[in-house]
């Protein structure tokens, strides 16, 4: 089987995208006398990946304003649905593509593509603040969410945790996070129970979480940060110990098993052959600090931006 041409680039906290959806990918670009871009960029994806997309888009569209951008968040799954059918030119994803089911349709289609990692990224577990939850293991955690569990209240899980009948909230089947959390909490991807209210969008799964007392769910980290105030965030036991996401953890590696690499995925023919799509990938390298800061993303290391730049395709 043949398999679609990959590059592989590494950097920083990217975000791009103006308006929400859509798979517009519009006219031929062209470059104006004075240098600047114009046409469309179409990205779709990562609920987790997108308000990254949203942050860097503004910057770059303040630069280029002939240049449409649309960004859609139909999850990570969804994403590369219509990527590798030729329909986006970037998807975003919280995890990596699936080579059984996602790269042959890539082949198929004569879809060739650039991995970037973007940034870092921590799954949050989380709880009403009326849940007084602390901390978890992860073989609690599989007993909570796998699909045979029994596990009606929390107090199921142990002594010392809270008492409450389980209410859990976590990403639909399209999402990255939850492929992410089901294999490396479960130990197969969408191994889990059924009984539990799923969502695509976060601020959804967040907004339940909050008005359920005794609600419990996951998602990236950077939707907890957003909301602290109203949530409970649950430290996980790996196996050496409690520990809570926060930049420094996730970019360390120390809260595990639940810290992971977030990509985008880049077409090579809009690389290749679309000056504003190119352009967009040179603006969010350069300015990848100040995306993550403003998106609240985790961003690289030193090193790994270093890399990034090292392997861009020339200007």
């Amino acid at each position: 089987m043949r398999y679609p041409l990959i590059t592989v680039l590494t950097f920083g906290a990217i975000a791009f995208g103006v308006t929400a959806c859509g798979g517009d990918n519009g006219t031929t670009p062209s470059a104006d006398a004075g240098g600047a871009l114009s046409g469309a960029i179409a990205v779709d994806g990562s609920s987790t990946v997108f308000p990254f997309a949203q942050a860097a888009a503004e910057g770059f569209q303040g630069e280029n304003p002939d240049v449409r951008i649309t960004v859609g968040e139909s999850g990570t799954g969804g994403g590369f649905e219509k990527f590798c059918a030729g329909e986006t030119d970037v998807t975003d994803a919280s995890r990596p593509i699936d080579e059984k089911e996602e790269v042959p349709v890539c082949n198929k289609n004569d879809v060739e593509y650039t991995k970037i990692q973007v940034a870092n990224d921590g799954i949050s577990i989380v709880s009403n603040p009326k849940l007084k939850i602390g901390c978890l293991t992860t073989g609690q955690l599989k007993a909570l969410w796998n699909k045979d569990s029994k596990v009606s209240d929390y107090s199921d899980l142990g002594d010392g945790i809270a008492g409450g009948k389980v209410s859990l909230f976590g990403p639909g089947t399209d999402s990255g996070t939850f492929d992410f959390f089901t294999e490396t909490i479960n130990g197969h991807k969408g191994d889990t129970r059924k009984d539990f209210q799923p969502s695509e969008d976060d601020n959804v799964l967040v907004q339940g979480v909050e008005g359920d007392e005794t609600g419990l769910g996951y998602f990236g980290f950077s939707y907890y940060e957003d909301n602290a105030d109203r949530l409970n965030l649950i430290e996980v036991d790996g196996g050496d110990g409690c520990v809570a996401p926060s930049r420094a953890t996730i970019q360390d590696g120390s809260y595990k098993p639940l810290s992971r690499p977030l990509f985008m995925y880049v077409s090579n023919k809009a690389l290749a052959g679309k000056p504003q799509v190119k352009g967009f990938v040179h603006y969010v390298v350069a300015n990848a600090v100040e995306a993550a800061q403003t998106a609240q993303i985790v961003p690289l290391t030193d090193k790994q931006l270093t890399a990034a730049k090292a392997v861009l395709p020339a200007a």
